[in-house]
């Protein structure tokens, strides 16, 4: 799976609080936590994503509290992946079940900035900056976990092992 789109870079530990803040988390619907996804560090981020656009942040993405909303405020904001240094392990597993995919990849952090176009490959764990012409590897996923993705999270993949597909 290839994915294109322009970068926004925030800092180290960026937790699950500043991502949906715990105001909105009586709201399940996908597109409402859209609208509140990172307001409380950019309240124009929602506005500023175009579909596919990428994340990109230092060090301890997603810490806090475990919740499922954050993961998903992101995905249905439009994000299309993750790359940070390193994440929350907790939200590390919530992504990769609603199907959203994260590299760590600290070169990558490090030579890329709020702005810079991004193309990912899941399959290999390529990250090219198209911006400033540098190509950086992640680890690529095991097999299991990129159809988890692909299928768009692992409901889904679930669904289609059971029927078969």
């Amino acid at each position: 799976m290839k994915l294109k789109g322009r970068v926004s870079k925030f800092g180290a530990n960026v937790n699950t609080d500043i991502i949906i803040p715990a105001r909105y988390l009586n709201i399940s619907e996908p597109g409402e936590l859209a609208r509140h996804c990172m307001e409380d560090i950019d309240p124009e981020f929602p506005s500023k994503i175009e579909p596919g656009d990428i994340i990109v942040a230092t060090t301890n993405f997603g810490c806090g509290s475990s919740r499922e909303h954050a993961p998903l405020a992101i995905k249905a904001c439009g994000i299309s992946c993750v790359i940070a240094q390193s994440f929350a392990r907790i939200f590390f597993r919530n992504a990769i079940n609603i199907g959203l995919p994260l590299l760590e990849c600290a070169e990558a952090v490090k030579e890329t900035e709020t702005g810079d176009i991004l193309e990912v490959d899941l399959s290999c764990g390529e990250i090219n900056n198209v911006s400033k012409h540098k190509t950086f590897m992640a680890s690529s996923y095991p097999e299991f976990m990129l159809g988890i993705i692909n299928a768009g999270g692992l409901v889904e993949y679930t669904k289609n092992r059971l029927q078969g597909r």
